[in-house]
């Protein structure tokens, strides 16, 4: 039977809450990198004791090209880095002086030396664990495995082969391993059983300290919000276990890759290079990979925002030999069809549609459809347009409201490249004149909290020079509002 229309929105109606957007990495942690250990739990006591009830992080797969989280070596993986030593020596696979001797900097992450030592600890945890230590997580282990195994056993082999060729991109593999025939496979298999097994375990691990922490934020009051970008990176797991779901050629190179179409900041589009669906092949089977998709990171959060949510609708596709965007088209998505078979397959549909960009009455109608909040940011709505849709009296309440997201400057940054003229309509909408820009960003905070939005998220660096007591003041306050905000 068809749910069409049956979805209810993750946020209940009436229901207004607020939450802060930092990524893991971004954590204090002794160890060079934010992991899911002490300063992730006590970063939700923080924002329990400052009334916030949401988290808002961004993807937490294992990162490739660039270290970036929207190029990930899996969909379906989280990130070995964020397996926190200290929550290991909790579990007795680990000892204090196993991450002794070790020296990290404090204000960035150096993945030259924070690779390394991950690498280190999770294989001595695997070689406690298999030489007896706590042998009660034995059958915890053999679950995981069963539950994952649509996606552990080939990321996990994937990884090994990685590092067999020295992190090179999967095309540049012998063509039998490219094209996965069964008996260089099996080979492979056997050659890397160890490498395989430590790969898959850290994943139990990274996935059984996530759960841990999701837990504690529902004590706490406290739920998670995930990312998921739309397409997938062309050296990946996903795209080499399942090259049938891509518009590939027979050399197992994309005939066509992702983008977005030139508009007012970039004359010549924009080319992401990330291989496209399949979306015949995908239909087919019922859409279960993208179901097992999210269904990996629902493991870890509540909600998910679902990254560049207009390609539902119809997505950017451009010449794989294209070297810019200009050339693409737009070609139709999976639409309503897709988001049907998702609620099928989960039972309900906990999203955010990341609307932003060149939104058309297709990708609205799409989002409204199931009842999916949209997205506003506040950085874009002071443009002296009285309709701008990202000015708060023009919200409607399933909206997420955002002061500023991972892609935009800091509120500060952004106010002090505007221009007086700029600056002065801001401050006129705000109610305010002459403020310094030391004051902006809790200004904008607070035209967000007041909005009729259901949920507003502020990004950790707005709120970095107050007190997270003045977060709780303007949190109590919003709580009494009704979006009179004008």
């Amino acid at each position: 039977m068809s749910t069409r229309g049956a979805s209810v929105p993750p946020f209940p109606p009436g229901d207004r809450a607020s939450g802060v957007l930092l990524h893991v990495t971004s954590l204090p942690s002794p160890y060079g990198i934010g992991d899911l250990g002490p300063a992730a739990f006590a970063w939700v006591d923080r924002l329990h004791e400052a009334g916030q009830r949401w988290w808002q992080a961004l993807p937490l797969g294992p990162t490739g090209y660039g270290d970036s989280p929207y190029q990930c070596l899996s969909s379906f993986a989280g990130n070995e880095l964020l397996i926190s030593p200290d929550g290991l020596i909790e579990d007795e696979l680990l000892r204090a002086a196993d991450c002794a001797g070790h020296a990290f900097s404090s204000t960035a992450v150096e993945y030259e030396k924070v690779v390394p030592f991950k690498v280190r600890v999770i294989e001595t945890a695997w070689r406690r664990f298999i030489a007896g230590a706590r042998p009660d997580l034995a059958a915890a282990y053999e679950a995981f495995r069963e539950a994952h195994a649509v996606w552990v056993d080939d990321y996990a082999l994937f990884r090994a082969l990685k590092a067999r060729y020295n992190g090179t991109c999967y095309l540049e593999w012998p063509a039998e391993l490219v094209r996965r025939t069964p008996a260089a496979l099996a080979r492979a298999r056997r050659e890397l059983a160890d490498q395989i097994e430590i790969v898959r375990f850290a994943q139990f691990l990274l996935f059984r300290q996530g759960e841990r922490l999701a837990r504690y934020g529902h004590e706490k009051g406290v739920r998670l919000i995930g990312d998921l970008p739309f397409f997938v990176s062309p050296d990946s797991s996903d795209v080499w276990a399942n090259p049938e779901l891509f518009l590939l050629g027979q050399d197992h190179h994309p005939t066509v890759v992702a983008g977005v179409p030139p508009d007012y900041f970039s004359a010549d589009g924009q080319l992401w290079g990330n291989p496209v669906y399949a979306w015949d092949a995908l239909r087919e089977r019922g859409y279960r990979w993208c179901v097992d998709r999210l269904r990996a990171l629902l493991a870890h959060v509540d909600v998910i925002r679902l990254d560049h949510f207009r390609a539902f609708a119809a997505a950017w596709h451009i010449p794989a030999e294209a070297s810019t965007a200009r050339g693409g088209q737009w070609v139709g998505g999976p639409g309503a069809e897709f988001f049907e078979s998702v609620e099928k397959g989960l039972g309900a549909l906990p999203f955010i549609a990341e609307d932003l960009g060149l939104i058309t009455p297709d990708v609205t109608a799409l989002r409204d459809q199931f009842h999916l909040p949209g997205m506003r940011v506040l950085q874009f709505a002071f443009d002296g347009n009285s309709d701008n849709p990202y000015l708060p009296r023009n919200y409607v309440p399933n909206t997420v409201v955002y002061t500023g997201t991972h892609d935009n400057a800091t509120t500060r940054g952004w106010y002090e490249a505007l221009s007086a003229d700029e600056q002065q309509n801001l401050w006129r909408y705000l109610g305010r004149s002459g403020d310094a820009a030391s004051e902006v960003a809790p200004a904008m905070m607070r035209a967000a909290w007041e909005s009729g939005a259901a949920l507003a998220i502020a990004p950790l660096q707005d709120l970095s020079t107050r007190p997270f007591e003045w977060l709780r003041g303007l949190t109590d306050m919003s709580g009494r509002s009704q979006g009179d905000f004008r």
